[in-house]
């Protein structure tokens, strides 16, 4: 039988939401129906701005006596801990940033990859050690989308694919930034989203640079990791259909680095 694989994810931090009106607060605010959260389990859910921009994905998990984890880049936690404080007025909610005091694993093995939150101090899960950019790559081999401080607002949700990744519900009440996200989904095509690359000669990539493809379009990373063969493997923000050739821009000092990627799949359709 295949051995479990542990990755520790040290890039990752916390909130705890706690108090008798949690679940609806956090229905109030982010893009998934917060009710569906299972017992055990997870659900992504986006926080947005009223423009529909992404601010932050949350990886939502019930926790102990009805509290909820929610698991983001640790760089934005503080941040997404104060902004949805301004919210509360007279709810029943409390909000607590939880990264210091708990740690983030990635646990893969055959039933399939989740993530394990648990005390800092307790013992490490079982298994075989992974690189943190192995399970970050396993993240953009399945097309799941983050949000970083350097892109935080920089996407609509349909951009980052959160509609194929079920992370937004159509049928829910209301929460900041439903009505640019309802429209785009009812209204049209959306003509950029995230896409999966592949870059063997590059030597390192990070969220939010842009760069120019030799098809012509230009990208915005949302994610990046180092392969183990070398070069990159990276989910970016790219128009769906290739444009006009981009060779003019090479004389163009402001036109984006090229980069030498080639599109690579992913496990869902990016069109109806």
């Amino acid at each position: 039988m295949t051995p479990t694989a542990v990755a520790s994810l040290p890039h990752l931090g916390v909130l705890r939401f706690s108090g008798a009106d949690t679940l609806r607060f956090l229905q109030g605010q982010l893009s998934n129906d917060v009710e569906r959260l299972p017992a055990s389990g997870s659900l992504l859910a986006g926080l947005h701005s009223p423009q529909g921009r992404v601010i932050a994905v949350l990886l939502l998990l019930a926790g102990a006596d009805g509290t909820v984890l929610a698991v983001l880049p640790q760089e934005l936690a503080a941040a997404v801990s104060t902004r949805l404080a301004r919210f509360i007025l007279r709810a029943k909610v409390r909000i607590e940033d939880a990264s210091a005091q708990l740690a983030v694993f990635g646990v893969e093995d055959p039933a399939g990859r989740r993530l394990l939150v648990q005390p800092r101090d307790a013992p490490a899960p079982a298994g075989e050690s992974m690189p943190q950019s192995a399970w970050r790559a396993g993240d953009i081999a399945l097309g799941l989308p983050q949000v970083y401080v350097a892109t935080s607002e920089a996407f609509l949700a349909q951009m980052l694919n959160l509609d194929r990744v079920d992370g937004v519900s159509f049928t829910k009440g209301c929460y900041t930034g439903q009505e640019l996200i309802a429209r785009a989904h009812y209204r049209g095509r959306v003509k950029r989203r995230m896409q999966r690359f592949l870059a063997p000669d590059a030597a390192a990539i990070a969220p939010g640079e842009r760069y120019r493809l030799p098809d012509g379009r230009t990208i915005e990373v949302v994610d990046a990791a180092p392969r183990r063969a070398g070069g990159w493997e990276l989910l970016a923000v790219a128009p769906l259909t290739v444009g006009p050739s981009g060779e003019d821009a090479l004389e163009d000092p402001a036109a984006p680095c090229l980069l030498g990627a080639q599109s690579a799949p992913l496990p869902y359709a990016l069109e109806d």
